[in-house]
C-alpha cells in the first residue's frame, strides 16, 4: 500500500470514529443518566417525540429506558430507512420541505393538543428538524415556505441566521413546542449539529426561546438581498408579527447529549491511536467555505512526524452555478485545487456526520496530491466546474467523493487533514 492510500484508509477511519462518537443511542443513555426522566402526574401520559435525522435510533434507544410510554413517534428524512418497534416513523423532505413534512407537523401538533398538565413529553431532538416539520401559519402555504427555504440555502447566510428567520414563520420553532404542549412540561434531550451548540439553533430550537424577533428577521433578508425575492404571503406575515409583542414560551428542562466537538475529541484520539500526531485546528471551521479553504491550505506544509490536523464545523457556499455539491464536497475540490507543491505527502477529508452532502448521495470528499492529474486525465475542467458549484461531478471523476450510507445522525461537518513526511 503506497503512504497515500494509507493515509486515505486512515482518514476514512478517522471519519468513522467522528460519526461513531455522536451514535444516537448512546448519547441518550448518556442524556438520561444525566437528567433522567421524571415520571408523569396522577393519570397522567408520557409522549416521546422524536424530530431530526437521528430521530428513530434515539427514540429506539429512549423506548427502552420508557417501556410504559403512552404515545411515541420519530419524524425524519426520507434516505432513513430505520425502523422503531412499537412507534411509528414519518418521514419527511430534507433539506426542502415537503407535503409529507407539513402532514407530519400536523401530526405533532394534534399529539401536543392532547396534553395535560399531569402529561410529560419527552422531546429527543437532531439536527435536520427545521426542514423536517414545516409548520407555517396561515395564510403561509407550505410552497411558500419551500421557496424561502431554498432562498436561504442559497444565499449563504450560516445556520443561524437561517434558524432565527425560520423560527418566525412557523408554529413549532422557536419554542412553539413548548407553547403547544402546555400545560405538560417538557423535557428536551439534544443531539447538536451547531457549532457552539446554541440550543436555540438547533432543528430551530422547538425547546427553546427563539434565536431573534420578527423585526431581526427583516433585517437580515433585507441585507441578503432576499427580502424582495419572498414570497408576499411571508412578506406580510413578517410586518405583521414584528407590530406585536411575542408571547414568551413556557420554560423546558434542556439537556445537551451529543455534539461536533466530543466527534473531533474521538478523532483526536483515534488518530493517536493510529499513530497520527493529532492537532485540532479549529473546532468551529464556519464561514465562506472559499476562506475554510484557505485555513486547510495554511496547513499544508512539510511535518516532522504523521500528522493529522484536525477541523470541525459548518461552512457555508453561496450559489453561483446550477452544478450539484454540498459544502464538505467544494471544500475538499478547493483544497485540492489550491495546493501547493510538497514534498510531503497529504490527503484531506470532508464530510458530513451524516452521510448527506448537499443534494447528493455522498457524504463529502477525499482528496489527495493526484486528485488534480486524475481529474484531467478523466477529461474534466475543475476550474469550470468549481464556478459552476459543480463538485460532485469534479470529484466524481477523480474518484475522490466519500460516500457513506446515511449514518442516523448529524453533528455537523468534520474535516481532516494528514500529512506524512
Amino acid at each position: 500500500m503506497t503512504e497515500t492510500a494509507l493515509l486515505r484508509t486512515y482518514a476514512r477511519q478517522l471519519f468513522d470514529a467522528a460519526v461513531k462518537a455522536a451514535d444516537p443511542a448512546r448519547a441518550v443513555q448518556r442524556g438520561f443518566a444525566q437528567a433522567p426522566v421524571p415520571p408523569p402526574g396522577p393519570n397522567g401520559r408520557t409522549f416521546v417525540i422524536a424530530i431530526g435525522k437521528a430521530a428513530p435510533a434515539m427514540l429506539r434507544e429512549a423506548l427502552v429506558q420508557i417501556p410504559d410510554a403512552h404515545g411515541a413517534f420519530a419524524v425524519t428524512h426520507h434516505e432513513n430507512t430505520d425502523t422503531v418497534p412499537k412507534a411509528q416513523v414519518l418521514r419527511a423532505g430534507h433539506p426542502v420541505p415537503d407535503e409529507a413534512g407539513r402532514r407530519a407537523a400536523q401530526t405533532v401538533i394534534s399529539t401536543l393538543s392532547e396534553t395535560t398538565e399531569h402529561d410529560r413529553v419527552i422531546a429527543l431532538i437532531s439536527g435536520g428538524g427545521s426542514a423536517l416539520l414545516p409548520a407555517p401559519p396561515a395564510p403561509v402555504s407550505l410552497s411558500d415556505k419551500a421557496r424561502l427555504n431554498d432562498l436561504l440555502l442559497s444565499a449563504g447566510l450560516d445556520i443561524v441566521q437561517m434558524n432565527m428567520i425560520r423560527q418566525q414563520v412557523s408554529l413549532l420553532k422557536g419554542g412553539g413546542l413548548l407553547r403547544l404542549a402546555a400545560p405538560a412540561p417538557v423535557h428536551a434531550y439534544l443531539l447538536s449539529d451547531v457549532i457552539g451548540d446554541d440550543l436555540r439553533a438547533i432543528a430551530s430550537g422547538p425547546t427553546v426561546s427563539p434565536i431573534g424577533t420578527a423585526e431581526d428577521a427583516i433585517s437580515v433578508l433585507m441585507s441578503a438581498g432576499l427580502w424582495d425575492a419572498l414570497p408576499a404571503s411571508i412578506r406580510a406575515h413578517l410586518q405583521q408579527k414584528s407590530t406585536r409583542p411575542a408571547d414568551p414560551a413556557p420554560v423546558a428542562q434542556n439537556t445537551l447529549i451529543g455534539s461536533n466537538r466530543q466527534s473531533l475529541d474521538a478523532m483526536a484520539e483515534k488518530a493517536q491511536a493510529l499513530g497520527l500526531e493529532p492537532k485540532i485546528v479549529n473546532a468551529a471551521l464556519v464561514g465562506d467555505v472559499a476562506d475554510a479553504a484557505k485555513e486547510v491550505l495554511a496547513c499544508l506544509h512539510p511535518t516532522s512526524r504523521k500528522t493529522a490536523f484536525l477541523f470541525g464545523g459548518e461552512t457555508t457556499v453561496k450559489l453561483t452555478g446550477d452544478g450539484r455539491g454540498g459544502r464538505n464536497q467544494e471544500l475538499a475540490l478547493r483544497v485540492a485545487r489550491g495546493a501547493p507543491g510538497t514534498d510531503a505527502t497529504w490527503v484531506f477529508l470532508s464530510g458530513g456526520t451524516d452521510g448527506r452532502d448537499g443534494p447528493t448521495d455522498a457524504a463529502g470528499g477525499v482528496v489527495d496530491a493526484g486528485t488534480r492529474s486524475r481529474a484531467a486525465a478523466a477529461g474534466v475542467d475543475l476550474d469550470a466546474l468549481l464556478a459552476n458549484n459543480d463538485s460532485f461531478a469534479a470529484l466524481a471523476a477523480a474518484g475522490d467523493l466519500l460516500i457513506t450510507d446515511a449514518t442516523g445522525t448529524n453533528v455537523a461537518d468534520v474535516q481532516a487533514l494528514l500529512i506524512a513526511p
